[in-house]
């Protein structure tokens, strides 16, 4: 079943989460503040995680350059559009300008896969991951495209990685319960 949907979602989370997560502090006050939101999405309720993630994402948009921000918010204007050209016009020259950013690496693994684009989507996830292990979302694009390619043990893994980041992410708990016959076979 092709998740389009939940990566466009993802992506609008992401475009929508623009707004000064970071507040002007210094790169090792933004680091520990992502590390203790981490944290707090591992012990939140199931009621309280949304606005945790939404400043995690919020950090994982910022580059510290305003310029490359407005790079990325284009690009994700452009995918929400569906004009993938123009998304990966933007975010390829994001990613030329601002190479350690992983964010700029998500969202054009985003526009590859919207466009089938798998192996080239997985270069940019692996990029992101190498950048940001953390990033749960990445993760997840990685489960679905595995999922996609008919590879049910690389996309419980991926799923499983994502929600040992992130225990709230519905599709990632949806996809691992759908996908456990299959790791685990069917007993008769």
């Amino acid at each position: 079943m092709r998740l389009t949907g939940v990566l466009l979602i993802l992506a609008l989370q992401f475009f929508a989460t623009i707004a000064g997560a970071d507040g002007g502090n210094t790169a090792q006050d933004v680091e520990l503040r992502l590390d203790d939101l981490l944290a707090r999405l591992q012990e939140a309720e199931a009621e309280d995680f949304v606005d945790i993630e939404r400043e995690i994402i919020g950090i994982w948009n910022h580059s510290g350059s305003a310029s490359m921000d407005l790079l990325l918010e284009r690009g994700q204007i452009a995918m929400a559009q569906q004009d993938y050209p123009k998304a990966l016009e933007h975010l390829s020259a994001l990613i030329d300008h601002a190479p350690e950013f992983a964010e700029g690496y998500n969202a054009r693994a985003t526009v590859y896969y919207l466009m089938d684009e798998y192996a080239l989507s997985i270069s940019d996830i692996k990029q992101t991951l190498i950048l940001n292990p953390q990033h749960f979302g990445a993760l997840n694009g990685l489960g679905l495209i595995f999922e996609e390619l008919g590879n049910p043990k690389s996309a419980y893994k991926a799923y499983t990685m994502a929600r040992a980041i992130h225990p709230f992410l519905e599709n990632v708990n949806e996809s691992l319960i759908a996908l456990q016959p299959l790791i685990d076979g069917i007993e008769l």
